[in-house]
């Protein structure tokens, strides 16, 4: 009697161990489920969903469980998940991030399953955009997307004002000129508009021959003269000439808003936000932005991580393999105005030159001529944060660029450890 229920209690724990060590691993039979974490852009839903559905009509024994978060509150969610142990198996980083987590070392090295990967040929796809995922010679992310800036441009404002369009080799005082005849303070319309932030400073800066650092990264050199230039330039247009809303003037919106009510006449801003601006109530185009001393403009990649502590890693790789080198996967991107995928195919990116608006797509790629990178130091966010509120006060009047950038540096060197 005691050896039959001995028996049983074996039989019943086996299944308990059984059922509880299988439940998250898998489901829906004999898949693999995986989670995926990726943060909100305004194109993605739709474009994401198929994604999803297509790569599992690829992988049938694989299933993806996704998860989206707001980008504000996406990396404290992940890093709150990675410390407790609970990581998702695939994530989406961005460049300024992905080193912080490769530094870390939660990420997997994704070296060997690329080497195995009969399927995956990373000469398909824009090799600085696949390079920007890799750490110390190894891949640790796969490129899902990538994406720049250009001056998005009300056609209508332009031709009520009689100002002549922006071209490819306007500079500042073009810009200025142009947004100060298309400003029109009664009806509260602004002549341009570009965020006051270190992720647009680092830009504008190297749009006058500056930098943030030194070539070797021993020193920070925010507080040049180029960068007090180019801190006037940016800060000047809200609290000078009054070409650009300040944050009062936003009330809360964002400049997109205002841009699609028809209250700013040119905005710096992402490609991402073409698909928001299909449904305008006016003609509009888009062209590179201007520079001064020479031409700059942002590059931004996002990519694909898989855990390390991930027990379904060749999965995880499968999918963030798909989302990065996957004719269909770029063709949905394309289709849906969701960035730009970083293949090198020109047939398939030729429905994206095609789609209009804007007429001008061509500006697009021809500003991958002048991108530049943000710096990649692990603290890169708290300088941010340190030197926007440093801006800030600028554009209350309560300081001025010089003293900005004094403040910053010293920040920056105390913060990098620099003597």
């Amino acid at each position: 009697m005691k050896k039959g229920l001995l028996l049983l209690m074996v039989v019943v724990l086996s299944v308990f161990g059984l059922s509880a060590c299988g439940g998250g691993s898998s489901s829906d039979g004999d898949k693999t489920e995986i989670t995926y974490y990726q943060f909100s852009a305004p194109a993605d839903g739709k474009a994401l969903d198929e994604m999803v559905k297509e790569f599992e009509k690829q992988n049938p024994d694989i299933k993806v469980k996704v998860q989206t978060i707001a980008y504000n509150d996406y990396f404290t969610k992940l890093q709150t998940q990675i410390a407790g142990g609970d990581a998702p198996d695939a994530f989406e980083l961005n460049y300024e991030t992905f080193v912080q987590y490769a530094e870390k070392g939660v990420l997997a090295d994704l070296t060997s399953y690329i080497e195995k990967d009969k399927d995956f040929d990373p000469s398909t796809l824009n090799k600085q955009a696949y390079d920007a995922f890799k750490y110390e010679d190894k891949q640790y992310g796969m490129v899902e997307s990538f994406s720049n800036v250009v001056t998005i441009y009300n056609k209508d404002l332009f031709d009520k004002a009689g100002v002549e369009y922006p071209t490819a080799d306007w500079t500042w005082k073009d810009e200025q000129a142009a947004a100060e005849k298309l400003t029109d303070a009664k009806n509260k319309v602004w002549g341009t508009s570009q965020p006051v932030t270190m992720n647009e400073f680092y830009k504008v800066a190297a749009q006058n021959g500056g930098s943030i650092f030194n070539e070797d990264m021993t020193a920070a050199t925010i507080n040049s003269p180029e960068n007090v230039e180019a801190l006037t330039h940016l800060t000047s247009e809200v609290t000078d000439s009054k070409v650009a809303p300040s944050p009062s003037d936003l009330s809360g919106q964002l400049p997109e808003d205002l841009f699609m009510n028809g209250q700013i006449a040119m905005l710096h801003t992402g490609i991402w936000l073409f698909d928001m601006f299909q449904d305008a109530p006016f003609e509009w185009d888009v062209q590179v932005e201007a520079g001064n001393t020479q031409k700059a403009t942002h590059f931004f990649a996002n990519g694909i991580g898989v855990s390390k502590d991930s027990d379904k890693k060749e999965a995880a790789f499968k999918f963030a393999s798909f989302m990065s080198a996957n004719e269909e996967a770029a063709k949905i991107r394309i289709d849906n105005n969701w960035e730009l995928p970083a293949t090198e195919n020109k047939e398939i990116l030729q429905p994206y030159l095609d789609a209009t608006p804007p007429d001008n797509r061509e500006a697009v790629f021809e500003s991958l001529q002048y991108m530049v990178l943000p710096p990649v130091v692990k603290d890169w966010n708290k300088i941010s944060d340190y030197t926007n509120s440093e801006f800030e006060k600028v554009l209350n009047g309560a300081s001025t660029p010089e003293k900005a950038l004094k403040n910053s540096e010293a920040n920056i060197n105390e913060t990098m450890g620099f003597k």
